[in-house]
């Protein structure tokens, strides 16, 4: 039996690296991949202080360089991303680097008891006590819909046909990766998530931020992208939606599941777009190539047709 090599940490830890899951699919003329392992870790992974000027920084000065958080969420899954690139070159990709730049690094607006208690919780920080942390968004909040490169975005009427979603059809391939989860400190839950599934004639993508505080509010925000094979565009649909735990008018059992209580909270922002795909190649898909990450602003098989018909009903919603 051959032994995985070990890796030394800060502090002369000694570890396993755990493996990188991933996966890749041609669905003619997309290619489609994703990547899945271990969440962010807590530190820097090859200094005491942070990796400085290494060239090859670790995840976490990565992500502690670009977003300067004074916290980022518990869990941030970095290697969870969702790529897919056209034979022509457009690409789309969803990865929680990019969406967390999305989060607001100045004062939030969201004043609630339980922010003082999310502050009491890192009472053993003297920089929190004596607020030097610089204020921002601690529920994260993002208005981010994927990371874009070579499309033309244009502003629609035309909406995604959501009772041809719903027709039975075979699911060619079905993922889920999360990309960042937080409990806010036993207050509740935040969390990003994205969704694919590809049918013989088109693909269906909702990437969804869930804020739950608990006995305070809800807020939803949905991004959609549907794609029928054979057309020139993807459309995408944004949409908030947000209300104080008091106005909602539904049995509180339903607040944990984000598909259900969905319908019961106000619509507050929306807008439609179609994504412009190029008309002519600007290089060739590589079944072999990594799609680079799109700096641009803005499967696993299921394993009975019973698990991956729940997981539709869930992706439509």
């Amino acid at each position: 039996m051959t032994r995985m090599p070990m890796l030394t940490v800060n502090g002369g830890i000694e570890i396993f690296p755990l493996p990188l899951n991933e996966e890749e699919h041609i669905f003619d003329p997309w290619r489609i991949k994703y990547t899945k392992s271990h969440i962010l870790h807590s530190k820097c992974s090859k200094n005491e202080e942070s990796c400085g000027d290494d060239p090859q920084p670790c995840q976490f000065c990565v992500y502690n360089s670009a977003l300067e958080m004074p916290h980022m969420p518990d869990m941030v899954f970095p290697n969870n991303i969702l790529y897919l690139q056209h034979k022509n070159g457009a690409k789309i990709e969803f990865n929680a680097l990019d969406a967390l730049k999305r989060v607001s690094n100045g004062k939030i607006h969201l004043q609630l008891a339980c922010a003082e208690a999310w502050k009491e919780s890192r009472s053993d920080c003297k920089e929190y006590l004596e607020e030097k942390v610089k204020p921002f968004d601690w529920t994260f909040t993002t208005d981010y819909m994927g990371t874009m490169e070579g499309v033309t975005i244009e502003e629609t009427e035309e909406r995604i046909n959501v009772e041809k979603l719903k027709e039975k059809e075979h699911i060619r391939f079905y993922q889920e990766l999360t990309l960042f989860e937080d409990e806010l400190h036993d207050h509740g839950v935040v969390s990003l998530s994205v969704k694919i599934r590809v049918m013989p004639g088109s693909f269906f993508i909702l990437l969804r931020y869930f804020l739950r505080i608990d006995n305070v509010m809800l807020k939803i925000n949905d991004t959609r992208l549907y794609h029928e094979f054979g057309k020139n565009y993807i459309l995408r649909e944004y949409t908030s939606r947000e209300a104080q735990v008091k106005d909602i008018d539904a049995s509180p059992t339903l607040f944990v599941e984000p598909s259900c209580i969905a319908p019961h909270l106000p619509l507050t922002q929306s807008h439609y777009d179609k994504l412009i795909l190029p008309e002519k190649p600007t290089e060739p898909v590589n079944p072999k190539k990594t799609v680079p990450n799109a700096t641009t602003e803005t499967a696993e098989a299921a394993s009975s047709e019973a698990s991956v018909d729940k997981s539709v009903n869930n992706l439509m919603t």
